[in-house]
């Protein structure tokens, strides 16, 4: 995902200030795709430029309201429905893992038993969020639901893995089902 199609995805929901998009980004989207300040008014600026956003309100203090186009709403589209998702399988956590042969057992474990906190740190922060909103029945709330879901059974896995990966180098290295 590009921090540009994520903002015509929310532009598309209807218009905002640069103000009123990094707040979704920081309250939902950060969780998948963080975004800082500076990057996210730079990318406002490239979208208008290149006509798929437009400017519809000017407020105090350069306050700017943003629309999309027509221009940036086929953009989307074409984007949700042509282009194939970037699937990273490059891991660095994963590839530390494989290598953790050359430590001693204790800090394999240590690196693990990090691991599994750091999930079950990101679970938890999660599963705030999930109570914090008031979930309705708007597109936003459904689909950045299904995101949330997804997010909550992930960092459970990792966390869960990371307990069993543990869990095999006090047994040894013995392989799954030893």
């Amino acid at each position: 995902m590009s921090l540009r199609h994520a903002l015509l995805g929310l532009l598309a929901h209807g218009s905002a200030s640069g103000y009123d998009l990094l707040g979704t980004f920081q309250g939902s989207l950060a969780n998948v795709w963080p975004a800082t300040q500076s990057q996210l008014y730079g990318e406002l600026n490239r979208l208008a430029d290149a006509g798929l956003i437009s400017v519809v309100a000017e407020g105090p203090r350069g306050r700017k309201e943003y629309a999309i186009t027509d221009t940036g709403r086929a953009e989307l589209q074409r984007w949700l429905t042509e282009e194939e998702p970037e699937r990273n399988r490059r891991n660095d956590m994963l590839l530390r893992v494989f290598l953790l042969d050359l430590v001693e057992p204790a800090q394999a474990r240590a690196f693990l038993d990090r691991e599994a906190a750091l999930a079950a740190e990101r679970h938890e922060s999660l599963r705030k969020l999930d109570e914090s909103i008031e979930w309705d029945d708007s597109p936003l709330s459904r689909y950045g639901r299904l995101t949330l879901e997804w997010g909550l059974r992930a960092t459970a896995m990792h966390r869960e893995w990371a307990e069993w990966a543990a869990a095999r180098i006090d047994a040894g290295g013995r392989r799954r089902g030893g």
